[in-house]
């Protein structure tokens, strides 16, 4: 039965741990045997895995994970091209990674793997799949010999293959960064144990019918985590919540686009922040982010500037990406400039063609995933920034959302 936490738990919480190698060597098998399930097909034809293959699961004692068998590096069909080029996204986002290879065989694609793992700071291990239990060259053991490594039979099952998944898991473990393995809660330095928090969240035509949106959701359960009080309310009902409460709220939080309501309303003493602002620290550089408003001061009619989605969704007709934050900062301006949006993890080719990337807060992608691509921006000189900063900041309200980071006026615990 599958673990309760394997279905519910976002893929931008989970370790992704990217499985990389030559065609053909067993990646989609060491997948399937992590996994228990038949997740990748598996074949003795080379390129049987076409497209990453996404693969969620609870690997206790570690916790949720998101598996990613890859396509070869090597792979040599006719869509060979477009096969490798996805595979090398994953660098973007691994967390870690597994170089699965054959025994007494290393070549240039292994070495050009350890490289794109090298240039992002990305741990790894090896695991050898010695199914027809050849013996290990001393030129081979010499190669490796730096490396964490595992030698396997991928074919055995049973008691054998919990022996090993064991032994992986310790190497795991030890290869983890400290940060992602412990990674800081939303609530960090803001939040402290048993404080009250208000939560304005409005409901207009962007919110999902029955439910929240996922930022609403991960905060909502970060504030529980730490045993603090969380109210919810609508926008409408903010000043009758606020009304009714014996003492002050410790701190309010509301949805970007009702920043500059929920200021008129709440006391200059009372600390408040937006949903996105909070990501923007957590999961980005809220001073790269900030620093990147600055270049809407510069913007001229003939400039671009990209909206950039980290997942793909259905648009509304007042959808906050693609038509709102375009309105007002063509009002902010006193001119309209040109948009382009990008959707899912894929960034236009040329992003020099940008004079601003506007990015969404990202809570559908994991920290790795947006540290590089705020990387790509920085790499091209192009300013990014994020959608709540920027309503923010034409709103005049970035100063009073941002303070509470500034002067870290209620530390966590």
């Amino acid at each position: 039965m599958e673990n309760k936490n394997e279905l519910t738990t976002p893929k931008s919480l989970r370790l992704h741990i990217g499985i990389f190698g030559r065609t053909n060597v067993g990646k989609s098998t060491l997948t399937n045997y992590i996994s228990g399930q038949d997740t990748s097909i598996v074949s003795s034809v080379a390129g049987t895995t076409t497209d990453s293959v996404y693969k969620s699961m609870e690997l206790l004692p570690i916790g949720p994970v998101t598996l990613i068998d890859t396509a070869g590096t090597d792979d040599k069909s006719v869509l060979s091209r477009e096969r490798t080029g996805r595979t090398e996204k994953i660098f973007d986002s691994a967390d870690i990674a597994v170089i699965v290879t054959e025994p007494n065989v290393w070549t240039e694609y292994e070495n050009k793997i350890i490289e794109n793992l090298n240039k992002k700071n990305t741990p790894f291990c090896i695991v050898i799949n010695n199914f027809k239990k050849e013996n290990l060259s001393e030129d081979f053991k010499e190669k490796i010999s730096k490396y964490e490594f595992l030698e396997t039979e991928l074919l055995k099952e049973n008691l054998y293959r919990e022996n090993f998944i064991n032994e992986l898991k310790k190497i795991f473990i030890r290869i983890i960064p400290e940060e992602i393995l412990n990674q800081k809660p939303l609530t960090c330095g803001i939040i402290k144990n048993f404080q009250t928090v208000v939560m304005v969240v409005p409901l207009d035509l962007g919110a999902p019918k029955g439910r929240l949106i996922l930022p609403q959701v991960q905060m909502i359960r970060s504030v529980l985590d730490i045993n603090a009080v969380a109210i919810v309310v609508k926008d409408t009902e903010l000043k009758k919540c606020l009304n009714n409460l014996k003492n002050k709220p410790d701190i309010v939080i509301c949805d970007s686009q009702v920043v500059k309501k929920v200021l008129d309303i709440i006391p200059e003493d009372i600390p408040f922040t937006t949903f996105s602002i909070i990501f923007s620290a957590n999961k980005a550089d809220i001073k790269t982010m900030l620093d990147g408003i600055e270049a809407i001061k510069n913007l001229k009619p003939e400039n671009k500037i990209l909206i950039a989605e980290a997942c793909s969704h259905h648009a509304s007709k007042d959808d906050i990406g693609r038509v709102k934050i375009p309105k007002m900062l063509s009002k902010y301006l006193g001119f309209d400039v040109k948009f382009d949006v990008s959707s899912g993890s894929d960034y236009p080719k040329n992003l020099k063609q940008y004079s601003l990337i506007i990015h969404c807060g990202g809570c559908m992608i994991n920290k790795k995933q947006m540290i590089s691509r705020m990387n790509y921006a920085a790499e091209n000189n192009i300013p990014i920034t994020n959608y709540g900063m920027v309503i923010s900041f034409v709103n005049n309200t970035l100063e009073r959302v941002t303070e509470i980071y500034k002067n870290n006026k209620t530390p966590a615990d």
